[in-house]
């Protein structure tokens, strides 16, 4: 079954571009959405690490003691702290939410950024970090039970460029359990080559020529370290009940950026299909996603399912209505063996 996921507001939601209303602003806010996600059928929910937003550990934590169903993905960079604290961390909430926690650990960032928080790793120096970090945060977990015993590991040494670790390993209440699945990004030559060696999945971001090279160049790195990698691609999505209503609600947005902007400056941005490269320039993190009814849409989503992608992360605003509408008119369609009863029918 095809997934879908959404990342969620860490910085508050609005109608407007670039807005945060004081009623979607907060924890109470965010619950909101999460449980919305839940109720429209959604497969999961990812809490970005937004320089300017709300602590991901924190807001994924709280949208894990909302949820019974929904997976979690938390995204982080390395030098958050270390792999083992990161692990510990994660063994709780697997703990308190049966399992549900992901990964998403972000190794390409903004120099700025990375400056900002004492960060002083750089370049292809972040990838072998992030290698050791996974290899380490892998080596101390141990999904079978390990009686407690004594004070200590359970053996594993690692001794790397990053990280050293003498006797580690859980035991007791942090043994017995899943390992988050791992989400990696990036379309970079090394970002693929580290989903191939550590990550379960790699989430791609859409360029104009497309995912396909990207998602080919996974499945021969990942074949060649003897491992599968599942492939994802993040969309930002404005869908109506026709093309024309979404492509009003495109230029609605467009002119509280643009004021007097013409019809045509807008439609410019299109690309094949449904796509269009606009996103960035109304407040999305990403500058190309899919705009159309929700049957074109969905054949879109369709299509990218048949050239590999297993796993969609969208997003659109206000959240809570756009989560709505992606629930009721549109995930349906992309999948419907997985989602209806008819397709589960046909498929028993």
């Amino acid at each position: 079954m095809t997934e879908f996921r959404w990342e969620l507001p860490v910085r508050g939601d609005g109608r407007h571009i670039g807005s945060v209303s004081a009623h979607r602003n907060g924890f109470d806010f965010l619950d909101q959405v999460v449980l919305a996600a839940e109720l429209s059928g959604l497969d999961g929910v990812v809490a970005p690490y937004d320089p300017e937003g709300e602590e991901s550990w924190v807001v994924a934590g709280s949208a894990l003691r909302q949820t019974r169903h929904l997976r979690v993905g938390v995204e982080f960079h390395p030098a958050f702290g270390t792999p083992v604290y990161a692990a510990k961390l994660s063994a709780t909430l697997q703990r308190l939410s049966n399992g549900r926690l992901d990964w998403r650990l972000r190794v390409e960032t903004d120099a700025a950024d990375a400056a900002a928080r004492g960060d002083r790793v750089s370049g292809a120096d972040r990838y072998r970090r992030a290698a050791e970090f996974l290899t380490v945060a892998r080596g101390v977990w141990n999904e079978e039970q390990v009686l407690p015993g004594r004070f200590g590991g359970t053996g594993f040494e690692f001794a790397g460029e990053y990280y050293d670790v003498v006797d580690g390993g859980f035991r007791g209440i942090l043994s017995g359990l899943p390992f988050p699945i791992v989400h990696l990004a990036g379309n970079s030559r090394e970002a693929i080559e580290l989903s191939a060696g550590h990550g379960d999945v790699h989430v791609f971001d859409e360029t104009a020529d497309g995912a396909d090279d990207a998602v080919a160049s996974l499945r021969d790195a990942a074949s060649r370290s003897g491992r599968t990698v599942r492939a994802g691609l993040a969309l930002p999505v404005i869908a109506r009940e026709t093309e024309a209503e979404a492509w009003a609600r495109v230029l609605r947005q467009w002119r509280e950026v643009y004021p007097g902007a013409a019809d045509a400056e807008v439609r410019a941005l299109a690309l094949d299909g449904s796509r269009w490269s606009g996103f960035g320039r109304i407040g999305y993190t990403r500058s190309i996603g899919l705009v159309g009814s929700y049957e074109q849409v969905a054949h879109a989503l369709s299509d990218y399912r048949t050239r590999g992608i297993e796993i969609f992360e969208l997003t659109g605003h206000p959240h809570i209505e756009e989560l709505h509408r992606a629930g009721e008119h549109l995930l349906h369609l992309v999948d419907p063996a997985g989602r209806t009863l008819v397709g589960q029918e046909n498929q028993a």
